[in-house]
Order: structure tokens, then sequence, then C-alpha cells
């Protein structure tokens, strides 16, 4: 049995071992031409850095719906996305239960410095054997004596007067309710970030099947007008061929584009709530606003006044320090009070009561340095706490000056994005004419579409990477779930 036992748990490391890797390959996608392709994969690369567990076993990006699917198609804006979040996603729901543990170990704690009060009854008949216990016969008392009978009924008070291990156990499990409440709340935040996330990842793919849909018309229309001019006489038939090819190639990224925008609707789904197989409509196309009036000091400041994960940490900073003064309490005396009363007597018509009183003090003298190992092992993990605590400071400063510096970035690379994209239009415009009027052949066309498709594919991106940039900040500094309308331009 036991070779069996061993044989099934190395079988299911094995198995495991091999499941975790293949969890996180993701497929290659292809379509488009290389500029729009680059600009995709920006996109994306912006979406994972943010998510740094968006792979589909973090808990962030599940969630446990509340109904079945509705029947008809339902509206959803990125409001109602991050509140279905904040209810539904099952990183929250973790961590709300992560919190009742906690109240549930500093309940037990709790309970050893409280009275613990008790009540019990017996009967019983007993006959007893004078010789078999080691007494010698005695003239005129029988060796047997018995059947009798005892009844008692008593009640039970043991308080804890001096235990100083325990008291500050007890405070160290207050204060990682307070860690855990802080956690919950730092859910709450990384669930606004990855619900904003996903809600502008699938707009930005709304965006990109919008326009991917104009250039299949653009192109079509080009197409249409090289063969009437091919069956005149005016243009080769190279120029139908060339924009047949350039149609064809829209409509295949055209499909690309559409299937990864369900895609993405399918993952918004997954982790704000909604059954994967529910329609819904994104009601919100999140347009540029203005970015935040804030300066790099203050963003520092609000973060470190704010954030959730930093006052946790403090928390724990605290609890490893009373857990360290209750290794040192291992050493030091207890006194405890026991208290009984109660009735006794052959039977329950014929009891007196009787009452116990004591109090107890013990004083180790020697745990074969117990205590000094339990100090040693509370004052390792004190340490670590502490140096976790000034390495969340520097990162929260990192995080506050990279969050700012990819706003200022986004923000230029949004104001370049929208000139080239008009210009981009007006080019395609104007070549279209020409080619209409026979002064240009249809290349100049082709081109000017490309660069259109070029020019709207980095605007989509270029704004997609803005509005995170906002939402990251908001989160960078601690105020993701207060601030994310005004953040990211609000529900339009």
């Amino acid at each position: 049995m036991k070779t069996n036992a061993w044989t099934k748990i190395l079988l299911l490391a094995f198995l495991l071992c091999a499941w975790v890797p293949a969890a996180g390959q993701m497929s290659p996608a292809a379509g488009g031409n290389s500029d729009q392709s680059t600009g995709t994969a920006q996109s994306m690369s912006t979406s994972q850095s943010i998510l740094q567990q968006g792979a589909t076993e973090s808990p962030f990006m599940g969630s446990a719906p509340p109904g079945p699917v509705q029947p008809r198609v339902l509206p959803l804006s990125l409001s109602d996305a991050i509140n279905r979040a904040l209810k539904y996603n099952l990183g929250i729901l973790l961590s709300e239960h992560a919190t009742e543990q906690a109240r549930g170990a500093r309940i037990y704690a709790l309970s050893k410095l409280l009275p613990q009060i008790s009540a019990g009854t017996s009967e019983s008949a007993e006959q007893i054997n004078l010789k078999a216990l080691g007494f010698p016969s005695f003239p005129g008392v029988p060796p047997i004596i018995g059947p009798f009978g005892v009844f008692d009924v008593r009640g039970y008070l043991d308080q804890p007067v001096l235990d100083l291990e325990d008291l500050q156990r007890e405070k160290a499990e207050s204060h990682n309710i307070k860690a855990a409440q802080y956690s919950y709340q730092d859910a709450r935040d990384l669930v606004v970030l990855v619900a904003a996330n996903l809600y502008l990842e699938a707009v930005a793919g709304s965006s990109r099947v919008d326009a991917a849909r104009a250039q299949v018309k653009t192109s079509q229309a080009v197409y249409d007008r090289a063969v009437d001019m091919h069956k005149a006489g005016l243009v080769p038939g190279i120029d139908v061929v060339r924009s047949q090819v350039e149609l064809q190639a829209e409509q295949q990224r055209l499909i690309f584009l559409a299937n990864q925008f369900q895609t993405e609707k399918l993952t918004l789904a997954r982790a704000i709530g909604l059954p994967v197989a529910q329609q819904f409509q994104l009601t919100d196309q999140v347009p540029y606003s203005p970015p935040p009036a804030v300066t790099l000091d203050q963003a520092i400041a609000r973060a470190l006044a704010n954030r959730a994960d930093y006052k946790g940490l403090l928390a724990q900073v605290q609890a490893a320090q009373s857990l360290k003064k209750a290794a040192r309490s291992e050493g030091l005396p207890t006194l405890n009070f026991h208290a009984d009363y109660g009735d006794i007597g052959p039977n329950p018509g014929d009891s007196h009561g009787t009452f116990t009183v004591a109090g107890t003090l013990k004083i180790p003298l020697f745990q074969g340095g117990k205590v000094k190992g339990d100090v040693m092992q509370a004052n390792a993990v004190l340490k670590q706490r502490e140096a976790q605590l000034k390495d969340l400071q520097n990162k929260i400063e990192y995080q506050v000056r990279t969050a700012l510096l990819d706003l200022k970035s986004s923000e230029e690379q949004v104001n370049v994005a929208r000139s080239t994209q008009a210009l981009a239009h007006e080019q395609l415009q104007e070549s279209r004419d020409r080619f209409a009027a026979g002064v240009v052949d249809s290349l100049e066309v082709v081109q000017a579409q490309q660069a259109v498709a070029t020019a709207d594919e980095n605007y989509i991106s270029s704004l997609y990477r803005y509005n995170v940039a906002k939402a990251s900040l908001a989160r960078a500094m601690g105020l993701a779930e207060q601030a994310f309308k005004q953040m990211t331009g609000g529900s339009k």
C-alpha cells in the first residue's frame, strides 16, 4: 500500500510539472502587414506587462458568474465591467475568504486569554476489592466494599491570569487581520486595473475591426474602379491584379482582427463574472481625455499614504514583532486560576455541595533551547518582513515614476498618431482621385491604403496605451477603485 501511494504521488507531481509549462504557452497570431502586426504586438505586450499574472490560471483572470446566460445582448459600459468584477472576480472572492480565515485565527488566539467555562455530570456504580488495591484485612471491615453509587454534577472555570506568550500571539493575529483587510483592498485595486485593462483592450480590438472593415470597403471601391477602368482600356491588367491582392489582404486582416476581438471579449467576460456564452456589447469607446494634474512628488506621497499593499506589509511587520515577543515570553512564568463547584453524593437526592479553588504558577526551568530556537525563527521572519517593506517602498516609487513616464510618452504618441492619421486619410483621398483621373496607377493607391491602415493601428494602439497608463498611475497611487472613472475619462 505504501508503494502504491508513493507511486500515485510521484505520478501526480509529474503531471503537474508537465501541465504548468503547457498552460503558459500561447499560440502565435499572424495577419496584416508588418507595421500593423507590430502595433498590435506592442499593445499586447503592454497588457502583459500590466497583468503579470495574465495567464488563464491566475485567479484575477477568472470569476464566479452569479447566474445563467441571458437571452438578450447585454449592454456593458466600463463602469459596469468594473463593478461586476468587484463582485464576482475570483481574486476578490478568494481574498474575502482569506480575510475570514484571519478573523478566525484571531478569535482562536483570543480564546486562550478568555475564561474557559464548562459543566458536566456523572453517575456511576462501583464495587472495590481492597485486597486488590494492597490493603490488608481489618477486623470488622469486609474486603469487598459496595456496590455503591456516586453522583456528581459540577461546573468548571479556568482563567489564565498571566500568560504573556498567548497575549502577544493574540496581538500578532490582530495585526494579521489588518494585513488581510489591506490585502483585500489591494485585490480590489488590482481587479479594477484588470477589468479596465481588459475592457480597454476589447475597445481597441473593436476599433481595429471597424478600421479594417473601412479598409475593406475602400479596397473594394478601388478594385471596382480598377476593373471599370481596365475594361475601358485606361489602365493595364496589373492594376486590377494589384488592387485585388490588396482587397484580399484587407479581407484576411479583417477576419483575423474580428476573431481576436471575440477572444478579447471572452477574456473580459471571464474576469468580470459573465458567462462566457453571454452575448454583450461594449457601450463605451473611452476616447482621449486630458491626463491628471499631478506632480511626481505628489504621486509618490499619495502612493505611500494610500497603497493597501504597503499598509498591509506594515501590519505584517507589526505581527512579526509581536510573534518575536511571544517567542521570548515562552521562558517566562505563567499563572492560571482554576475553580469548580458542584454537588456530589451517592445519588441526586443525597448529595452535598463541594468546590475547589486553585492558583497554579508555572516557572519554566529548562526547555532544551526551545525558546532560543523560536526567537531565532521569529527574528528571521521579522527581518524578512522589514526587508520586504523597504523593497516595496522603493518599488512603489519605481512604479509611480514609470507610470508617469508611460503616461507622458503615450500622450505624445496619441498626439502624433492623431495627426498622422488625418494626413494618411487625406493622402488616400488624393491618391484615389489621382487614380480615377488616370494620372497614376493603382500602386500609389495601395501604398496610401497601407499608410492609412498603419496610421489607424498606431492611433488605436497609442490611445489604448495612454488610457492604460492612466489606469496604471491610479493603481500605482493606490486610488484605482476611487479614481478609475476620472483617470480613464469616465463612461461616455
